[in-house]
């Protein structure tokens, strides 16, 4: 366990891990590229059926995404069931609503059969707003998600230290500890043919019969591949139209007084949410929100003083424990795209989680895991990855794609993000795109002066990364890929480190 503030509360909480890196080839029935809830659930799921599986992990197990999410646990969703009603129709809305209500039951039960203490606990949820303005929305939303089958009513209180106008009301749901809950799940996956690997990123992914994924240090072959790593690493184009990555940032922060029983968020735009964890005798406020497009905001440092200021105002602040921030990938018609991936015979994909990533997260891993099984899931045709729905998604799969060609052209033609033509013009601690001796270069200088010179060419699609202050990382505005400030991958679609350049050449 660790006490850093700029670190996920979960990781904190969390004791770390150690499994091994992949380092010889190796055969399985299933390869499973990601470990976070969605991969660890299927991996779960298909060694309790007999299959042997082997989790590879970029990084370290629940640390990534799923290591800096909220936790929280619902039916509700972000696209609200008024729109997924209009969009799937009836019958699509309640196979959502009941979606949700499976993962959340499969984590409870899961938890409990295994003794895991993982601060499981039901409650109830809240989608507030303190404006008049947004009362008639919320009347409708309540009653779309009432005929999608979801225990939920409109309400004009919410047990909220501070005024609110209205709010949905649901009944039932759900907040845990990822990490306490996932740890466990990743040591009873290891053995009997099974195998859980650290610091393993894939680089390379070979469809048929058999697959393949090629590691640094060794290739695993199987019968299917699941890429259950966020975002489709194995995929260029397909999926990537079809989604859209926003950072959103989240703080835990020590109140005088526990927080009501809740999971709270409100109209805003962007929007806040809320809950509250407790560590000992501190009663801890969790507060997120604040997304922004990945690499599209300047200061990233600004998001936190906004959620900091935010917290004061309507809980009074005592101090802040812990901020960190994630990756949000957003869909472009609403829904999760799970599934046997576009064009690909046995090589399965799951993205798109909205801010529902330990619910749908969970949903996807028992959808694969059924596909790959040849059982039948009630929930796969919904959910397809290969879907296509002109209607639901046009608006936002315009606005969503327009970024990709307009800063291509952009970084390409006109340099706009250029900041400069001289390492002076970097201070310490800083990251800078420069434009040296007619060449751009990604520059790093640290806090004792060392430069760490890149290529700003994203190696997924080509676009230049923009500078991350509070992580430090280069940011892909295009498609969400992240890099640390030395440019190794943190998170794709892009498998490849950005291109060291030697800093005497810029001199």
């Amino acid at each position: 366990m660790s006490s850093d503030v700029n670190e996920s509360i979960w990781i904190s909480t969390a004791p770390g891990t150690s499994f091994p890196s992949l380092d010889r080839d190796l055969k399985v029935d299933v390869a499973i590229v990601g470990g976070g809830i969605t991969g660890l659930t299927a991996a779960t799921i298909l060694k309790k059926a007999g299959m042997s599986v082997a989790v590879l992990e970029l990084g370290s197990i629940a640390s990534a995404e799923t290591g800096h999410t909220t936790a929280h646990l619902t039916e509700a969703v972000d696209a609200g069931y008024r729109d997924v009603a209009s969009d799937f129709g009836p019958e699509g809305a309640a196979l959502v609503a009941q979606g949700g209500r499976d993962a959340i039951r499969f984590i409870e039960e899961l938890s409990t059969t295994q003794g895991i203490d993982c601060g499981f606990e039901r409650l109830p949820a809240f989608f507030y707003t303190e404006s008049e303005a947004d009362l008639e929305m919320l009347r409708e939303e309540a009653n779309a998600s009432a005929n999608a089958g979801l225990d939920a009513s409109f309400v004009t209180d919410t047990p909220l230290p501070f005024s609110t106008k209205g709010a949905v009301r649901y009944e039932n749901q759900a907040q845990f500890h990822p990490r306490e809950y996932l740890l466990p799940l990743a040591k009873q996956i290891v053995g009997n043919g099974s195998h859980v690997f650290e610091n393993s990123g894939a680089i390379g992914f070979k469809d048929g019969s058999p697959c393949e994924v090629q590691t640094g240090k060794g290739t695993v072959t199987a019968d299917a591949i699941f890429v259950a790593a966020h975002v489709p690493v194995n995929d260029l184009v397909a999926i990537f139209t079809k989604i859209a990555a926003y950072r959103s940032y989240a703080m835990a922060i020590e109140v005088s007084s526990p927080l009501a029983p809740g999971l709270f968020w409100d109209t805003e735009d962007p929007y806040h949410y809320t809950r509250s964890y407790r560590s000992g005798q501190r009663n801890i406020l969790i507060v997120g929100g604040e997304d922004h497009k990945t690499g599209m905001e300047k200061d990233t440092e600004e998001p936190f003083r906004k959620l900091e200021e935010y917290a004061r105002s309507r809980f009074g602040l005592m101090k802040v424990l812990h901020r960190w921030s994630g990756q949000i990938i957003e869909p472009h018609d609403g829904l999760p795209f799970v599934g046997r991936n576009p064009m690909s015979k046995n090589l399965y994909v799951a993205t798109g989680y909205s801010g529902q990533g330990m619910t749908f997260g969970t949903l996807s891993g028992m959808v694969v895991a059924d596909l790959i099984l040849g059982r039948e899931n009630k929930y796969a045709a919904l959910l397809d990855a290969t879907r296509v729905k002109p209607i639901a998604a046009a608006k936002d799969y315009i606005t969503e794609n327009v970024d990709f060609p307009k800063r291509f052209i952009l970084d390409r033609i006109f340099r706009a993000n250029v900041e400069g033509h001289s390492v002076d013009d970097l201070s310490a601690g800083e990251g800078k795109i420069l434009s040296i001796k007619g060449k751009k270069v990604a520059l790093y200088r640290d806090e004792s002066g060392h430069l760490d010179a890149l290529s700003p060419v994203c190696p997924h699609m080509q676009c230049d990364v923009a500078w991350n202050t509070h992580e430090k990382s280069w940011d892909c505005p295009c498609h969400g890929s992240r890099f640390t400030c030395e440019g190794k991958v943190v998170n794709g679609p892009a498998v490849t480190n950005l291109k060291r350049i030697d800093p005497t050449e810029l001199e």
